[in-house]
């Protein structure tokens, strides 16, 4: 099988080229192994350059499955002048790859593979043009699915969670599509209370967001899934654009109809006193902490 996939890759007709490199891309970790010494990097970046849209589909697939989790193969790549190519981003949108990033996020690959695949999207997030793309691969969904059932406190859902906030402030409709989607509101929640420092960040960024875009549909949903605790937490604890976050948040969250300057001003003085009393209780801040919950939230919906 290898051996006939090299053979077609560099003396192949175009039909023969296009299936060897998505039979290339099928292959498991140990074939494509045996394939990196036989520059077959080379017939790959050479389909990307034609015009010829399942060429240039087939050859990026089989580029992405020999780079991920391979530092040297991605030299490789490089070395084979694959990066002017790749460079051109709206290509790569149009190549069809988006759909397969946002397939491999979630997908039963490695670690590595995961967060390669996040990091390109990442930076393919930079392009304005492509992002209506990327919302609409499905993407978002992908990254909440694995959010939820990886550890919370890892780096992968700190990745995860930062591409996800930066799709979600892209755009109304990509905000809409998350918040919309089930169980979008817990999983934040969750990642409010046991992410590092950074994923807590961006957990909180993601529910602002939401709260702000339509704060009379969000904000029972939002307190029904208990943020409470873990918000006034990272108001103690979290990084400083997270507490400013946090206390943006809980403002929001403040049963007032009359949200304005004034209603903000109060609550803002109130918050401070409060997380002031919450810090000063230092070590017996874990004994402490609930009948503080409790006497915030009481205040706030006075």
């Amino acid at each position: 099988m290898e051996k006939e996939v090299v053979e077609n890759l560099w003396n192949g007709d175009r039909d023969s080229q296009i299936q060897a490199a998505l039979e290339l891309g099928r292959l498991s970790r140990k074939q494509r192994h045996k394939l990196e010494e036989s520059g077959v990097m080379v017939p790959l970046v050479s389909m990307l350059h034609s015009q010829d849209y399942e060429a240039i589909e087939a050859a990026l697939c089989a580029l992405l499955s020999l780079s991920f989790g391979s530092e040297r193969n991605k030299i490789r790549i490089i070395k084979s002048g694959a990066l002017p190519v790749l460079a051109n981003k709206v290509a790569i949108a149009s190549s069809g790859a988006i759909q397969l990033l946002a397939e491999f996020v979630n997908s039963n690959c490695s670690t590595q593979s995961q967060l390669d695949a996040i990091a390109t999207l990442h930076n393919l997030t930079t392009c304005k043009e492509i992002m209506p793309l990327i919302v609409s691969s499905g993407v978002m969904f992908s990254l909440l699915e694995l959010i939820h059932s990886t550890v919370k406190s890892s780096p992968l859902v700190e990745k995860a969670i930062e591409l996800l906030e930066n799709i979600v402030s892209s755009s109304e409709s990509a905000l809409c599509k998350a918040a919309g989607a089930g169980g979008a509101i817990g999983i934040l929640v969750e990642t409010i209370e046991d992410g590092s420092l950074l994923s807590k960040e961006h957990a909180v960024s993601i529910l602002l967001l939401i709260c702000q875009s339509c704060r009379e549909k969000y904000r029972g949903l939002i307190l029904t899934e208990g943020v409470m605790p873990g918000l006034l937490q990272l108001s103690v604890d979290g990084t400083w654009r997270a507490k400013s976050i946090a206390q943006e948040l809980l403002l929001l969250l403040r049963d007032c109809s009359n949200y304005g300057s004034r209603c903000k001003q109060i609550n803002h003085e109130l918050i401070e006193r409060i997380m002031e009393e919450i810090e000063a209780e230092g070590e017996k801040l874990a004994d402490t902490t609930l009948r503080l919950v409790e006497e915030m939230i009481a205040k706030l919906n006075a």
